[in-house]
């Protein structure tokens, strides 16, 4: 019997599934992936628009911020002589946070400066002369470059931009909601996709045409889609902390360098290593790389040094060397990282495009995917409007659902592992139960 179809231009169902538990579980299915379309979708066309933007963050940066990181090739001055070329030419009252040498001739030198009063409440800092402030400096020469605040990079106004929409804080939730509802519009989405896959081959016309670039490019996507957002999630505000919690608490924490770590005093009396002494030991111990250097606070403390740059996370390194002789006193690398660190080292600085030229492109496609997506997902709604339709889809018969004990489980520990998620549905209740109040 062909398939009979729904009103309104909803997707086919065969008669026999008309009076079952299957054609409930399906117009549920809908029911989920129109509401989260439909409670998303500025949400989701700002997270891609801005995603976009971050995505060209290096080429931008090269562009404009060029003049102070590239030099010409020439051999280094001491690494002394540079740090205190930067610090002369440090705002006033700043403090040395660490120092970046190059990674390869060409590059320039950076040293990080803090502000000796940090503001209190962890409010976000828009005020460039109370943020943190990088001096460039050319390694063949010893001439400061330029002076620039964190917050002129256009990394910095990007990733804010894409984050937190330029606000403070409390605005992450937005992203965190776009995430959120595409990741219910791809679970839904691909229980609605894959029954169907075969009737692709068919001609269709109208909003049918316009249903199947929808159903194909949502499945092409399903799997970069799926990393994107929860690699997203991993440092989202609600859901990030949530699995931070998870993580800790079951022994997946990364390893961390203790914070009473000291360097004990020596009987000979020795001075603190000059910056010189301490790049030779540090390029032994974590040879061709790029390296942070932060100085020890006090002359008990130790010298820090990290490996800043991700798209190497097989490569990272974080150390502790003793103050006055160089000796390591903790370190870290690939190795010691547990799994989940380990995934989220390889994922996340993948959902930033660090990864090089083919990571953007995957990112732009995944970017124009969503919009697409979105576009023509509100041309289906609005046919389906003029056609008649309602403006939401009708409430589902929930009760004749097929809930299955596993399926059920896996949204109670998604709902609690991320929190907008539970939110969701709540607001999915709320629509379903106020039709029925009113009747």
């Amino acid at each position: 019997m062909p398939p009979v179809a729904g009103a309104h231009g909803e997707p086919p169902l065969s008669t026999t599934f008309l009076a079952t538990g299957r054609a409930a579980s399906r117009a549920a299915l809908w029911r989920l992936h129109g509401l989260a379309a439909l409670l998303a979708s500025p949400f989701l066309i700002v997270a891609a628009l801005t995603g976009l933007v971050y995505v060209a963050v290096p080429q931008v940066e090269a562009w404009q911020h060029g003049h102070l990181d590239r030099v010409a090739p020439a051999p280094w001055r001491p690494l002394e002589r540079l740090v205190a070329a930067a610090e002369s030419a440090a705002p006033s009252g700043s403090v040395l946070q660490h120092v970046t040498p190059p990674s390869q001739l060409g590059d320039s030198l950076r040293v990080r400066f803090a502000p000796h009063h940090r503001p209190s409440g962890g409010e976000h800092v828009h005020d460039a002369a109370s943020g943190p402030v990088d001096v460039f400096v050319d390694p063949g020469t010893g001439a400061v470059l330029g002076v620039q605040p964190e917050s002129a990079r256009f990394s910095h106004w990007a990733r804010n931009l894409h984050s937190r929409l330029l606000q403070s804080e409390g605005w992450r939730w937005a992203i965190e909601w776009a995430a959120t509802c595409l990741l219910v519009m791809l679970v839904t989405g691909l229980g609605l996709a894959l029954p169907v896959l075969g009737g692709l081959i068919r001609p269709a016309q109208g909003r049918a045409r316009w249903r199947r670039w929808h159903l194909v490019g949502g499945v092409a996507l399903a799997g970069l889609s799926l990393v994107i957002v929860v690699t997203g999630l991993t440092w989202s505000q609600t859901a990030g902390a949530q699995i931070r919690a998870l993580r800790d608490a079951t022994g997946q924490a990364p390893p961390r360098m203790p914070k009473d770590l000291r360097s004990e005093a020596l009987s000979s009396g020795e001075p603190m290593l000059s910056w010189d002494a301490l790049w030779a030991i540090a390029q032994r111990e974590a040879p061709a790389q790029r390296l942070q250097i932060a100085p020890p606070k006090q002359a008990a403390g130790v010298w820090r040094i990290n490996t800043p740059d991700r798209h190497r996370p097989w490569a990272r390194v974080e150390l502790a060397l003793h103050a006055q002789d160089g000796r390591v006193l903790w370190r870290s690398t690939w190795a010691d990282q547990t799994w989940f660190s380990k995934a989220t080292a390889i994922g996340i600085p993948f959902h930033r495009g660090e990864f090089g030229l083919w990571n953007q492109a995957l990112l732009a496609v995944f970017g124009l995917g969503v919009l697409a997506s979105t576009f023509t997902g509100w041309v289906m709604w609005w046919r389906r409007r003029s056609a008649g339709g309602p403006v939401l889809l009708r409430p589902t018969a929930w009760a004749e659902v097929r809930w299955r004990w596993p399926v059920l489980t896996t949204v109670l520990a998604l709902c609690a592992l991320v929190p907008l998620l539970a939110a969701f549905v709540c607001v999915v209740l709320l629509l379903e139960v106020l039709p029925r109040s009113r009747a």
